[in-house]
């Protein structure tokens, strides 16, 4: 049976020890926990706690126990966050090239969401080698992150090092065409901002046929 992805939020005391309760009442289900976040909470100690889970069985008695526990004020399912924004693509560098990779990659996404897929479009303009280098490696760590845009005129140095971090953790990194070693560490070269854009989300569609794998070569 193929497990069924659901998102689950819970309010609860804010005190040591909630979160390994929670985890066990999970653990004792067999739900696989695919990703966890603590939110907060307009009230005083309290936390909200968003889970997604694998379940190979219905929701009900894990939601029973959950919402059992001493410290949970309450226990709501909700559609996961993957169904709902999907896979997302995050652009980022100088704002005016941020801003026409993303004219690209929007306009793309949405003729695909029209066909059933699910992709969403983040920017964050930013500059400065460390700033990037930073946000680089911390789009690995971003739920459903599955493709960055570097977005700029120049990039190198730490920001290369970081690409080629990513990269081997499985992330998809396309760069412009720009001055600097980041272009030569990218998986993707694309001169046009908005055409950056457009491929990368094709790149990323399980509706479109494009595969970076299959290209003979990678500059455009």
């Amino acid at each position: 049976m193929k497990p069924e992805r659901i998102g689950v939020v819970i309010e609860a005391k804010d005190e040591p020890g909630v979160l390994h309760e929670l985890t066990g009442v999970i653990a004792r289900h067999r739900a696989n926990i695919a990703s966890i976040e603590i939110l907060g909470s307009p009230l005083a100690g309290l936390s909200r706690l968003y889970f997604e889970l694998d379940l190979v069985t219905q929701p009900k008695a894990l939601l029973d126990e959950l919402a059992a526990v001493p410290a949970v004020q309450s226990v709501t399912q909700e559609p996961s966050l993957q169904k709902i924004y999907g896979k997302r693509i995050i652009i980022m560098g100088g704002g005016a090239q941020v801003g026409q990779v993303a004219i690209g990659a929007i306009s793309e996404a949405d003729r695909h969401n029209i066909r059933g897929e699910h992709i969403s479009v983040d920017t964050i303009p930013l500059v400065g080698e460390q700033a990037l280098a930073a946000a680089v490696r911390a789009v690995a760590r971003l739920p459903r992150a599955r493709a960055l845009v570097l977005a700029g005129s120049l990039m190198g140095g730490e920001i290369e090092k970081a690409v080629r971090e990513v990269r081997a953790q499985g992330l998809l990194v396309v760069s412009l065409n720009m001055a600097g070693s980041v272009p030569d560490a990218a998986d993707l070269v694309v001169s046009d901002p908005v055409q950056a854009g457009v491929m990368t989300v094709m790149a990323v569609a399980d509706t479109a046929k494009f595969n970076i794998a299959r290209l003979k070569r990678r500059v455009f």
